[in-house]
């Protein structure tokens, strides 16, 4: 007879290990659009949470039963006001945040007309090969930064 595994320990050990085990298991799924104009990316600034003030790529999480092409063009409009065009998929970056799994899907993309407004962000730069770095990358980001300006 096959009977469930037990932990044995004390209750504040038995505790931890189970919030341990949760975290290893939160995963995120978001999109990003590399928003690109000539040879300037679009850059955003977080205005809220833990990460206030870190930049970032513009997108957002891939609600269940939706696509990332769907996901990121909502997330856009939602965050930018702007209609965006995405060209083609260009990579995905897994990063490990102490809290989560972070899965980025990014695109590159392009706003037809140019025109955006800040909904969510508390900045935007348009940043170039010379300005890329002068801003402080969410870690995930910085990853996906590194590798940009010489793969387009």
């Amino acid at each position: 007879m096959n009977h469930p595994s037990c932990i044995y320990g004390p209750p504040e050990m038995l505790f931890e290990r189970k919030q341990a085990a949760e975290k290893a298991l939160k995963h995120i799924e978001v999109v990003a659009a590399i928003i690109l104009d000539g040879d300037r990316i679009l850059a955003t600034q977080r205005g809220y949470g833990k990460w206030r003030g870190w930049w970032e790529f513009p997108g957002g999480k891939v609600q269940v039963g939706e696509s990332r092409e769907d996901a990121l063009v909502r997330e856009i409009k939602e965050e930018l006001d702007a209609t965006l065009v995405i060209d083609r998929f260009y990579t995905t970056v897994d990063y490990d945040y102490p809290d989560f799994h972070l899965s980025m899907h990014c695109y590159l993309c392009h706003i037809p007309d140019g025109h955006y407004t800040l909904n969510e962000h508390s900045e935007a730069l348009w940043l170039t090969a010379n300005t890329i770095n002068s801003v402080q990358w969410l870690p995930a980001d910085e990853e996906l930064v590194a590798e940009l300006f010489g793969n387009l």
